[in-house]
């Protein structure tokens, strides 16, 4: 029999929630502060803080001052009450991190990926994976059977509706079955998401799109990608392909991409790393790879230098400009490590660019993550994902 509303164990279940979510949030906090915010009494918060602390859920961390009395003991949620893993996979390396409940990265591990692994799968995939997770762990401290939740970010397309592997052209091995075969094998929830996506995830919390409910970020790189934020949240589409802005159709180059060659075609073919590479040949900037092409450019100066700069940001406005007519978005960023290295004067040439050729006008800015945004998104999502087991625990 399902529980009835407003019985004193739901009320005891949704008070516990929202005395965690206050602690993570806004802790350390005495039993008066925690009443004050909850606007439960003193009896009662004393009751909910002695429940979640005979569940190791809360611990006293310190005290405060209370002026004439005694000094008021401060309770925050106990960090290692539940372990989260993100994991960032790339053709040629990855990448795990491992996080607190409050989402400090307590240790992280980098490996090289064997070409044989991403290309046929299986077993030898899973091992990676698992191979990965364990050194976490021991770098942390912690067995991995104290990880509860762990989000592997990859180039391609996630199914939103199951978190496993669609389509990835960089990482043909991966496939459809392996998040239900690392789930057993980790012992605990997997799910995977694009890359990009992940990058967005990070770029809302400690990054440029802080406080934006409606975002795009624009990921150019080695491949080309786009996450979209509308209203605060991730836009995934029914099948997990929205933003997948390489294949968009584009004037000059060949259409429709092929799903299999994505470099030989559309949007791809103007502004990933190899077109950029091309681009710089063509105005006579010498430079090892795309991004360095970038950066040249804009210390050089000169005329073929602004030509280069101004080529590749109209390219760029094509893709911004069709997207932003589309969702029309209050801020663009531009990330990846070709994106990024443009800073705020190419994003300043695209924003131009774009007012030109379209009735929008988004602020476009170049990423502020540092590091490895990809990564920080992948373990934000594993410990959001983390909390609200722990959360529903409490119900």
């Amino acid at each position: 029999m399902s529980q009835r509303p407003g019985t004193p164990s739901l009320l005891r279940a949704m008070n516990d929630r929202s005395a965690l979510e206050l602690l993570l949030d806004a802790g350390p906090l005495t039993r008066v502060d925690l009443g004050r915010m909850t606007g439960l009494s003193k009896v009662t918060a004393s009751q909910l803080l002695a429940r979640l602390q005979d569940r190791d859920l809360v611990e006293v961390v310190g005290t405060r001052s209370a002026g004439r009395g005694p000094n008021a003991e401060l309770y925050a949620v106990r960090p290692g009450c539940t372990y989260s893993i993100g994991v960032e996979l790339n053709p040629d390396v990855a990448e795990a991190a491992v996080a607190d409940v409050t989402g400090a990265v307590i240790g992280s591990v980098t490996a090289p990926v064997a070409a044989e692994i991403t290309a046929v799968g299986g077993a030898d995939s899973r091992r990676l994976v698992h191979d990965m997770a364990l050194a976490a762990a021991a770098e942390a401290g912690i067995t991995l059977a104290e990880v509860d939740d762990v989000v592997i970010g990859m180039p391609g397309v996630v199914d939103p509706s199951t978190g496993d592997i669609e389509l990835s052209f960089d990482l043909p091995g991966w496939h459809r079955g392996m998040r239900d075969l690392l789930s057993a094998d980790l012992g605990c929830d997997v799910t995977f998401e694009n890359d990009v996506n992940l990058a967005a995830v990070a770029e809302r919390s400690v990054g440029a799109g802080r406080d934006v409910d409606d975002m795009v970020l624009l990921w150019i790189g080695r491949g080309v990608g786009l996450a979209v934020v509308l209203s605060g949240h991730l836009h995934r589409g029914a099948t997990g392909a929205a933003g997948e802005i390489g294949y968009l159709p584009m004037p000059g180059v060949p259409s429709p991409a092929s799903v299999e060659r994505p470099a030989k075609g559309a949007f791809q073919a103007l502004v990933g790393a190899g077109a950029v590479d091309e681009l710089a040949a063509e105005y006579g900037i010498p430079a090892d790879g795309a991004a360095a092409a970038v950066r040249a450019a804009l210390a050089g100066g000169g005329a073929a230098a602004d030509g280069f700069l101004q080529a590749f940001s109209h390219r760029l406005a094509l893709g911004v400009a069709s997207v932003c007519t589309v969702v029309d978005p209050a801020l663009v960023v531009v990330a990846g490590e070709v994106g990024a290295a443009g800073g705020v004067r190419l994003c300043e040439m695209v924003g131009d660019d774009v007012a030109r050729i379209a009735p929008v006008n988004p602020r476009v800015v170049p990423t502020t993550v540092p590091g490895a945004p990809v990564l920080r998104g992948a373990v934000l999502t594993a410990v959001d994902h983390a909390r609200q087991t722990l959360f529903a625990s409490t119900e």
